[in-house]
């Protein structure tokens, strides 16, 4: 054999040795067994969590079955007091099997003749908001993407581990939520994307990419940092909330536990929190869309002074609640006219709310929105059968325009943040 061919096989063995190294890499970043925990289907349906039963029965299956129909009763006391503030009559089980759309397991234990448990129950919407009078459908935001950092040990993590901040995240039951939220858990390459730094990258581009990866309009930043005084002794959680590609600042709060035991408890107390934080953001305007985000923008964004954008910083943290945010109400309005007011140049994308009973109705609800001027695309994102489906409008206008010019053509619609419920009178 001649040196060169020689030369030419450990070259080549070099490479392919080279290649396969390469690959594991790759694999063992996309396919970490710690990576993450699925979310939990959210639904529209209300909540009552946290109830204790303790019954007793002929065997272990009848204790439980006794034990899910106590949870229901209790549950609904709970449901009537909170949305009415006085005790309710009971209902009686059939009416109470029909309402209940699930039985969530948070604790268990059984006994040859005994069920003790810690159980959430969740209600129908529509038929349970039909008893206790109120409203069976209510808006939300627009789908937002999730991107919880945590800072321990001095660095941040989102997915490039199982953390607890993310497994928080998922097990949260979010559909009593005024938030859409959208809760991605690091599978496959997403936990290349979605990375702490990802919350300091103000371009646009790069954040409309990941949006449409995941079917989001904007981005909301859950962060935590914990302080830990010892190991296994107290430990002290800030929580921040942000959102959009700017990382604004929201507010903030600070919760301490005795035990590291806690955490987990701790971290469901601080996401229940960071809810109410956002959904109050939302009702006053300031959690808005970034019209920067939008696709159809005629300019590229990317060539804009990026000091027309506040980029945030770990000062920003201690900002005041209110400082640096959107103004409620800063995309204006048309005065009332008897005619709809003409559509803007620029392009926005509107989340459009409608009852779907059938398919047919789907085809009918977006052939109505296309034929309104200014309306380039509507397409239904979200479908519910028998319920109430969300369609994605792109329209040259505000919101405001939009919503004008459906009730011209004879819609009745109710306005929210980012969003329209439309229906026919009658329905």
């Amino acid at each position: 054999m001649s040196f060169l061919t020689d030369f030419r096989i450990r070259i080549a063995a070099i490479i392919t040795l080279v290649t396969m190294l390469a690959g594991s890499v790759v694999y063992a970043q996309l396919e970490g067994t710690e990576r993450g925990v699925a979310p939990l289907a959210s639904t529209g349906d209300f909540e009552v969590m946290g109830v204790k039963v303790d019954i007793h029965g002929d065997n272990a299956f009848d204790a439980r079955k006794k034990g899910w129909e106590e949870a229901q009763r209790l549950a609904w006391k709970m449901l009537y007091k909170r949305t009415h503030g006085g005790e309710s009559s009971s209902l009686p089980d059939g009416t109470l099997n029909t309402i209940v759309s699930a039985i969530i397991v948070e604790q268990e234990q059984i006994g040859p003749k005994r069920y003790i448990a810690t159980l959430g129950v969740m209600f129908d919407r529509a038929r349970a908001g039909s008893i206790l009078g109120v409203g069976g459908q209510r808006l939300r935001s627009p789908p937002l993407l999730v991107l919880p950092v945590m800072w321990s040990a001095g660095s941040p993590q989102v997915f490039e581990n199982r953390t607890e901040w993310q497994k928080a995240w998922a097990r949260f039951s979010s559909g009593d939520s005024a938030i859409d939220y959208v809760r991605p858990y690091g599978s496959d390459s997403e936990s290349l994307v979605l990375t702490a730094g990802q919350a300091n990258r103000p371009s646009r581009r790069w954040w409309r990419n990941i949006l449409d990866q995941f079917g989001a309009a904007d981005v909301i930043i859950p962060i935590v940092r914990l302080t830990y005084a010892y190991p296994g002794g107290p430990v002290t959680a800030r929580f921040t909330a942000r959102y959009g590609p700017d990382n604004r600042y929201i507010d903030s709060f600070a919760l301490k536990v005795g035990r590291s035991e806690d955490i987990p408890k701790m971290l469901d107390q601080g996401i229940a929190r960071l809810d109410n934080i956002y959904a109050g953001a939302l009702s006053r305007g300031v959690l808005t869309t970034d019209k920067s985000l939008i696709i159809d923008d005629p300019f590229n964004i990317d060539e804009l002074n990026l000091e027309d954008f506040d980029l945030g910083g770990d000062a920003a943290e201690e900002m005041p609640a209110g400082e640096g945010a959107l103004p409620a109400g800063a995309n204006g309005g048309s005065e009332s006219s008897g005619e709809a007011p003409a559509p803007t140049t620029a392009a926005t994308t509107i989340s459009l709310q409608f009852d779907t009973p059938d398919v047919g109705a789907v085809g009918r609800g977006e052939s109505a929105v296309r034929g309104i001027p200014g309306v380039s695309a509507a397409s239904t994102s979200s479908l519910a059968l028998g319920g109430v489906s969300v369609m994605s409008v792109t329209y040259r206008g505000d919101i405001a325009s939009l919503a004008q010019a459906l009730r011209a053509q004879g819609w009745q619609v109710q306005q929210g943040a980012g969003a329209l419920r439309i229906s026919r009178p009658g329905q």
